[in-house]
């Protein structure tokens, strides 16, 4: 999920389309250049503009191990280790784990499924899972994965694509314009997000739940959730007018969780 931008060819551009089922872990290793390229980028991605600072306000302090789960090319891993965190990245895209090696060798990094961890049971005592759940094809297994690996009373830091936000699309680009969801919010779908800007694009595969699919995946794994966020866009990422639609819905939601 990048910034919200007009959809005019010949400038930025945004296109999310509904795919037939397709494989997500396939889909990101074939586009993990192109993610690398758009999430390097200095201030490109939705990452650093938008949500990461808010996001790391909800993680717990740096303890005895933390597992970055989806880490992708690194970029969580390594802000993390900034922090005084000592992390392990995982990600299932062998592009993107080379990727992350190469940015920082000095951070362990996994090729695995987040539904099949190679980790003990109560390894961690903090997992993390940033914009990566929507992404993987069997959610509700990896959260059951890092409640494994989590030792009692330790926590999962997550966040995800808001499951509005995925449901729907606005009708225009003025800032009244109404957000439509012309399908079912409830029923389950993979899309792709099609984003081009400034010489770089990427395709982004993910699956569109309602949240209730994410709460009882959390509920059947013995996590409780201690705190909820749904970031506003930030009022230093309106450049332009019409993109004050995008601070009526929330792009993403993040949420902290304890195991009971």
């Amino acid at each position: 999920m990048s910034s919200p931008d007009d959809t005019r060819r010949g400038g930025p551009f945004r296109e999310k389309r509904v795919v037939a089922p397709i494989d997500l872990s396939e889909a990101w290793e074939a586009n993990a250049s192109d993610f690398t390229a758009w999430a390097r980028a200095p201030m490109h991605d939705s990452y650093g503009r938008f949500h990461r600072d808010q996001f790391l306000e909800s993680v717990s302090p740096p303890g005895r191990l933390t597992l970055d789960i989806g880490c992708g090319e690194g970029r969580l891993s390594r802000d993390l280790k900034a922090l005084g965190h000592t992390v392990v990245g995982i990600d299932s895209s062998p592009s993107m784990v080379r990727n992350a090696r190469e940015a920082d060798a000095s951070i362990e990094v996994h090729l695995a499924d987040a539904a099949s961890l190679p980790f003990a049971d109560g390894v961690a005592d903090l997992a993390i899972a940033f914009m990566s759940l929507q992404d993987m094809d069997d959610m509700p297994a990896a959260i059951a994965e890092a409640a494994r690996v989590v030792e009692p009373g330790g926590r999962l830091c997550l966040a995800i694509v808001h499951p509005l936000n995925s449901a729907g699309v606005f009708a225009g680009e003025e800032a009244d314009s109404p957000f439509v969801i012309s399908g079912s919010y409830l029923e389950h779908f993979r899309y792709e997000d099609y984003l081009e800007r400034d010489g770089l694009a990427v395709t982004l595969a993910s699956e569109h739940r309602p949240l209730e699919a994410y709460f009882e995946a959390l509920a059947a794994a013995g996590f409780l959730v201690e705190r909820l966020r749904e970031p506003a866009l930030p009022d230093a990422a309106i450049r332009r007018p019409r993109r004050r639609r995008w601070q009526r819905v929330p792009l993403f939601l993040h949420l902290r969780a304890v195991l009971s």
